[in-house]
């Protein structure tokens, strides 16, 4: 069989064994559009799940955050500023002044957005009307930062002090990946430091499940230290998308019932990533995209592609559909470029942590902190739109699956010695991959093809 294999912006020609087993790694259906996303947005608001409507939960002399997902979740329509609006319209009928009302982005250990880059998602006109009442979380501003105590497990709660001090703080999620977003994570994640992010961003803490989330446990734990010693209120609003650009279902209310509704929607859509195949595949094909959320308004860098999407999210497939040291065969051109503004310790990270070891829990022990203090990296990430120097190092975590496959493959880089850094194997196309995969698993090695971007297949 032959196919088109998604690569930059165009396609690689390859040609797979008759007994390849295509799979789709995407929804079982696409939800339909809402007809009209103001009505639809009045609608979830005034009939709140678990909670009154915010209009009951605000006075005269209220103070009211609003938090919005950052441009990191890749939500490109209308839905935050229609909320925004939405709620304000609401705020201002209970007799609360407008002017008690922050807008925040919850960028967590993301970098910081410039104001043209908020009016993208949020419109220029609550730009320019909030002016310095909108404003970036900063998870390094310890005056404004507020640690609430431990979980019963010893997990540090720290957030946002206007979430502490707050009347009313509610929270717009833009949209949802399987069971990844939405729930605690928005605040006890959006809104926190490393003291709380650290416990469950590991190399194996973090899930997409949606059944049984071992991530959304420990958030849901902190959660509860959070409504134990704020005296405000938490309000959510969760978006389920049609695409990046339309919505198709929308919850307002409690965290825990919001999260609920939006999981019971998850569930429907997608199959267990392990009920995608009848059978595991010695052999795991995949086209790694230059698309990811972290190069939202910038670009992909061999860390990115090869690691944080290409073992992370696009290589969320092989422990489910590979066999214990299967070979992983990724298609990308992977150029050897860096964004040294957004993505500041990156390099360094490259550099001079992954020539020293390729395990993530050895790079977590001996690096972690130590990138998590620089304050040189610091700095930039408060004043200069870097990512946190931190998260250069959280990208390395899924080289956790490097445990469950043998080998990787990348067909097609630029530059072979990009490869080589991380001890994967470069060649020039899919069958010469696939010479080699049947050297190490035998000329009859079964294979699935995970079909993300595929353009045509004949």
């Amino acid at each position: 069989m032959q196919v088109d294999i998604a690569y930059g912006p165009g396609t690689m020609r390859a040609e797979l064994p008759e007994r390849t087993m295509p799979l789709a790694n995407a929804p079982r259906r696409t939800p339909k559009p809402v007809a009209d996303l103001g009505v639809c947005v009045a609608e979830a608001l005034a009939n709140p799940i678990d909670m009154p409507p915010v209009g009951e939960l605000v006075g005269p002399s209220s103070r009211v955050t609003i938090a919005f997902d950052d441009p990191t979740v890749l939500s490109f329509g209308p839905v935050r500023q229609t909320v925004i609006a939405e709620l304000l319209r609401q705020i201002e009928a209970a007799g609360a002044r407008r002017g008690n009302v922050t807008l925040v982005c919850a960028n967590a250990l993301h970098r910081k957005f410039r104001n043209e880059e908020l009016a993208r998602i949020l419109g220029p006109e609550l730009v320019r009307e909030f002016g310095e009442r909108l404003i970036c979380h900063d998870a390094e501003d310890r005056e404004n930062m507020v640690h609430l105590g431990k979980t019963s497990n010893g997990h540090d709660v720290e957030v946002n002090r206007l979430v502490a001090e707050s009347d009313l703080t509610v929270y717009i999620n833009a949209a949802h990946n399987r069971g990844f977003m939405g729930g605690w994570k928005s605040i006890c994640v959006g809104l926190a430091g490393y003291q709380s992010i650290r416990h469950h961003h590991t190399p194996t803490g973090m899930t997409m499940s949606i059944e049984k989330n071992r991530m959304h446990k420990m958030l849901d734990e902190m959660g509860r230290v959070v409504e134990s010693k704020i005296a405000g209120r938490i309000f959510k609003v969760d978006t389920i998308l049609s695409n990046p650009f339309e919505v198709a279902r929308i919850f307002a209310g409690s965290v825990d019932a919001t999260r609920a509704k939006t999981m019971e929607v998850m569930r429907d859509l997608y199959p267990a990533r392990r009920e995608l195949a009848p059978e595991k595949y010695d052999v795991i094909l995949y086209s790694v995209p230059a698309v990811s959320p972290y190069a939202v308004f910038s670009y992909m860098n061999p860390l990115l592609t090869l690691v944080s999407s290409g073992l992370g999210y696009v290589g969320g497939t092989v422990q489910a559909l590979g066999k214990p040291g299967c070979t992983v065969v990724m298609v990308t051109p992977c150029p050897d470029v860096w964004d040294t503004v957004h993505h500041a310790s990156y390099p360094d990270v490259w550099k001079n942590v992954l020539t020293e070891t390729r395990d993530p829990w050895d790079i977590m022990e001996r690096f972690a902190e130590r990138y998590a203090t620089d304050e040189g990296y610091i700095e930039k990430y408060r004043n200069e739109f870097a990512f946190h120097p931190v998260h250069g190092i959280m990208a390395t975590y899924p080289l956790a699956r490097l445990k469950h496959c043998g080998r990787v493959i990348v067909v097609g880089p630029e530059s072979p010695e990009v490869v080589r850094h991380l001890g994967f194997e470069p060649v020039a196309t899919v069958e010469e991959a696939l010479g080699l995969a049947a050297d190490l698993h035998g000329a009859y090695y079964s294979i699935g093809y995970v079909e993300h971007g595929v353009v045509a297949k004949n």
